[in-house]
């Protein structure tokens, strides 16, 4: 096992003196990226390392779930948790909490303070533009969130000629997906729509999924110097979901199609429409972008129902735009964005006690069913943003380029409490309360970064950026369930006094190509986070409470390579190392100072080799890797890690039509999304195990 778990790795290295499919376009110095300043830049120039997934690749790959495409990005895991669930893992271990930031064509898919983590089934990412990932703390134009990175999908442009496409495909386990794409264009204006309907009976049990995603881009052009683009999307979601929903080492082994939460459910509905006007004079740019967005979510957590079963709903709508001017100056290529962001999004949250029915008892329990109970909160709350920024850039020397920038983020939440501040209790649990209150944050957020030129084929570049995250409004106003009114009390008054997190982040890069097929990427961060949210105990109460008294140290490195062998042979990879750890981290369960943090595998490694292209068909064999982790902040149980193949094709029946076909975890290995402890027992959120997809697509 070992020798073949140490096989992708082997392959990532000695790849990496050679360019990837995706990296042969995802690095060429020439490459152009839109995320690191909202428009378009080239990447030899921008200070950061920024994985790109082009439109071609998410066509060829026809992604089920992010898990099959985030991956080919150095650094980037996202695990499956459910249907398109997911967590995400970017310089951070595999996370639920909000440190990063999903874009779609540059503006958030949520406000601050309603973070989702599965945030990337909001938006259609199988029929989406690309996908680009800006790695690290975002820079000076993006404000809280921005921890772990920026995740910015693209919108697919329209069609410059009348042109419809079309897609059927089924699988494992009732998976079935319809897809259809068309546009044309006429005069000064081009339009397209997408439609995504999708289905699956779940592998697991109690794990059926249905979503309906619909995307309107219309692209019109004004005068000779204005453009205007408009983008609606709706998506609905409406899941069973085990979530991460763990079970034991002996189902997992024995019965891993088991659900020890077959009640829980998650159903979404988000919808964002935004219309970016670009006026370009001379050498200045000016942007205005207003938007709107409406979410809701109503959610039965598998993960509480041990100790805290609730079902709630919550809402929130934004209305907020996005002013940018940009001008350039002849003298040392210099460049000044000036800009701000404003977001106004009042949202509200309704939550009631639930009483569960159950079979089994301990960490096997399993829930059949449950009854709705007392109303434990009812609250609005109202997040404000107003943040300001400046971005400058220069070139002292031909091929030295220096960039630095400077935002200020000035949030707010307006809380308007029904409950008042007396807890609220249900049986023997009590849920605190926090009076009507207004909470307010300022903080300031600087980058410095420079690129160098040392030749047309080797560029490198060094950064140094400062990043936050407000605290969401459910770590502010929903605090910890507690066995007494006291407890339940200061649980209340301790969130409330919570503060933003803060990092700090300084990275090295070297970027080149040897000859026209061969590139590489590597890139080496150091980052610290303090002030992190952690849950102690009260000295006075013993109550459990959050309060800002974590710090992490997080440091890799990532490398993208690969090589054109053939003129129908290429492999490419994806590879990481990296380390993270508590340095200061005292909770109500223990001193864990010192210890590495769980479900952060060291190595991670996504190795594809490909044979053939659109003409003559394609295969492609993707080989995973992810070694041991931690599954417990006590480090006192390992997961030995994993490896899975995939196998991906296209085969041209004729011009128009192409037959496609997935088979994931072709030896039908089986692992685990996530681990954890329980009542001192391992557990296990078992993957998928090997599974089928076939599908016709056709244009016209």
């Amino acid at each position: 096992m070992k020798k073949f778990a140490l096989a992708p790795l082997m392959l990532a290295v000695l790849s990496a003196f050679a360019a990837p499919q995706v990296y042969a376009e995802e690095t060429a110095l020439a490459e152009v990226t839109v995320t690191a300043t909202r428009e378009g830049q080239l990447v030899n120039e921008t200070p950061a390392t920024i994985g790109i997934i082009k439109e071609k690749t998410l066509r060829e790959t026809k992604p089920s779930h992010p898990s099959e495409i985030m991956g080919q990005i150095p650094g980037v895991w996202v695990n499956v948790t459910g249907g398109e669930g997911h967590q995400t893992a970017i310089r951070q271990p595999l996370t639920t909490n909000p440190v990063y930031l999903y874009l779609e064509d540059g503006i958030p898919t949520r406000s601050t303070g309603f973070f989702n983590h599965n945030a990337l089934y909001e938006v259609n990412l199988p029929m989406a533009g690309g996908i680009e990932v800006n790695k690290g703390p975002g820079s000076a134009l993006y404000g809280s969130d921005a921890i772990g990175g920026v995740v910015n999908v693209l919108t697919r442009k329209p069609p410059t000629r009348p042109e419809i496409e079309a897609s059927l495909e089924a699988g494992s386990y009732g998976w079935a997906r319809a897809t259809a794409t068309g546009g044309t264009a006429f005069g000064d204006h081009a339009f397209r729509a997408d439609i995504n309907v999708s289905h699956t009976d779940g592998w697991r049990d109690y794990t059926g999924y249905d979503r309906q995603s619909a995307t309107l881009r219309w692209d019109s052009a004004i005068g000779n110097d204005a453009t205007l683009k408009t983008v609606a999307t709706y998506s609905n979601i409406d899941q069973q979901t085990a979530g991460s929903s763990a079970i034991s080492r002996s189902d997992f082994d024995n019965n891993p199609r088991t659900n020890y939460t077959p009640i829980s459910l998650r159903k979404v509905q988000a919808f964002r429409l935004s219309s970016a006007y670009e006026k370009e004079s001379g050498n200045s740019l000016l942007s205005i972008t207003p938007y709107y967005r409406n979410n809701a979510m109503d959610l039965l957590a598998n993960w509480s129902l041990s100790y805290d079963p609730t079902i709630y709903t919550t809402e929130n709508q934004s209305f907020g735009a996005q002013i940018k001017y940009r001008h350039d100056f002849a003298p040392l290529r210099t460049r000044l964005i000036v800009g701000v962001d404003l977001d106004h999004s009042p949202g509200s949250r309704l939550e009631n006690r639930i009483s569960t029915t159950s079979t089994g008892s301990g960490y096997t329990r399993v829930y059949t069913s449950y009854t709705q109970g007392a109303r434990v909160y009812d609250y609005d709350v109202t997040y404000q943003g107003i943040s300001p920024y400046v971005h400058g850039e220069i070139s002292p020397v031909e091929k030295l380029r220096i960039t630095a920038g400077l935002r200020y983020d000035q949030v707010s939440y307006k809380f308007d409490n029904s409950f008042g501040t007396t807890p609220i209790q249900t049986g023997t649990a009590y849920y605190g309360q926090v009076g009507n209150t207004d909470i307010d944050f300022g903080h300031l957020s600087p980058k410095l970064g420079a690129t160098y030129m040392f030749n047309e084929a080797v560029n490198v570049f060094a950064a140094y950026n400062h990043a936050f995250r407000a605290p969401s409004e459910g770590q502010l106003f929903r605090p910890a369930v507690a066995s007494s009114a006291l407890a339940a009390s200061a649980a209340a008054e301790a969130s409330r006094n919570l503060k933003p997190v803060k990092v700090d982040s300084v990275e090295l890069g070297l970027r080149g190509k040897i000859n026209a097929a061969i590139n590489y990427d590597i890139a080496a961060y150091y980052m610290t986070k303090k002030d992190d949210i952690l849950g102690s105990k009260d000295p006075v109460t013993n109550a459990s409470t959050t309060t800002n008294a974590g710090k992490t140290l997080h440091k890799g490195i990532e490398i993208g390579a690969g090589a054109q062998l053939a003129s129908l042979w290429r492999v490419d990879t994806a590879l990481s190392y990296a380390k993270h750890t508590y340095e200061s981290w005292v909770t109500k369960d223990g001193n864990f100072s010192g210890k590495e943090m769980e479900l952060a595998p060291r190595t991670i490694a996504n190795t594809r080799l490909t044979f053939g292209d659109a003409k003559v068909g394609m295969v492609q064999l993707e080989w995973l890797h992810f070694g041991s982790w931690w599954s417990n902040a006590a480090n006192t149980s390992k997961y030995a890690g994993h490896d899975l193949a995939n196998l991906r094709g296209t085969y041209p029946l004729s011009r128009d039509i192409n037959l496609f076909g997935n088979i994931h975890n072709v030896t039908d290995q089986r692992y685990a999304e996530s681990t954890g402890v329980s009542s001192g027992f391992d557990t296990f959120a078992p993957g998928l195990p090997r599974t089928f997809t076939l599908g016709l697509q056709a244009k016209w």
